[in-house]
């Protein structure tokens, strides 16, 4: 008989299937919102509901410096998955508030900003993406992040 999941790794395999919608030629990232054991919302990365996405007419990348000299490449096409699951929780009127999310990959500062002013409490990831940028953050916010192995 196999093992069953717990919940978080029941949760982070249902927002690798969220991923699987991303529009995103650099990375396929998928979130979910929970509370109680329940789904508030998901999203993926991608372009705004109708409008062209990456793997349709390419990527629209720009360059920026982080504080540290370090050179980021972004696209202005896509939305992060973290983004689009908090618009879907806000377009159905759901409070996420005190809720967890399952993502993909640790969130980049700019959304990691985003989950702390909507009152996510509980960030849960597989894969690491640049980590070191948000610990500075973590530091003084009411969020944990944890890694889940699956």
């Amino acid at each position: 008989m196999s093992q069953r999941l717990s919940w978080d790794q029941y949760f982070l395999t249902i927002t690798r299937q969220v991923a699987e919608r991303s529009t995103c030629n650099r990375a396929k990232v998928g979130a979910v919102i929970v509370r109680e054991k329940n789904i508030l919302a998901t999203g993926y990365n991608g372009s705004p509901a109708g409008l062209p996405h990456c793997t349709e007419v390419g990527c629209l990348i720009y360059q920026s410096k982080t504080p540290s000299g370090e050179t980021e490449e972004n696209c202005y096409r896509t939305i992060h998955a973290e983004i689009n699951a908090i618009a879907q929780a806000a377009k159905n009127g759901v409070s996420i508030r005190d809720a967890a999310i399952y993502v993909t990959h640790t969130p980049c500062i700019h959304c990691m900003k985003v989950l702390i002013n909507t009152g996510i409490k509980h960030i849960f990831y597989e894969k690491e993406y640049k980590l070191y940028t948000v610990k500075e953050l973590l530091g003084s916010a009411e969020v944990t992040l944890e890694k889940v192995g699956l």
